[in-house]
């Protein structure tokens, strides 16, 4: 997976580049595409992953398959924080 990190649209914060990329590396991911017209001029998708430190990451992104441009990045709120682990958990009880 490579990533565009050229003129980012969003201020990293506490983040890192590093941080970013091994969120979209969990196994454990969940990645989404958003059923709204307010992203249906180009594509846009969600992804909820925590990087190797357990930090949990919501990130915007578009790709265009080979290529991850992330658009905005920030930690994950309860209710995602909750929505992934319960994913997590049906995932272990496969």
């Amino acid at each position: 997976m490579e990533f565009d990190w050229n003129n980012l649209s969003f201020e990293m914060g506490s983040l890192t580049q590093r941080d970013i990329e091994e969120s979209f590396e969990d196994p454990f991911a969940v990645r989404l595409l958003p059923d709204s017209s307010r992203f249906s001029a180009q594509a846009r998708y969600f992804n909820l992953g925590r990087s190797a430190s357990g930090a949990g990451l919501f990130s915007v992104y578009r790709t265009n398959g080979k290529l991850i441009r992330v658009l905005y990045c920030r930690p994950f709120s309860p209710d995602e924080d909750f929505f992934y682990q319960r994913k997590f958990n049906q995932n272990q009880n496969q």
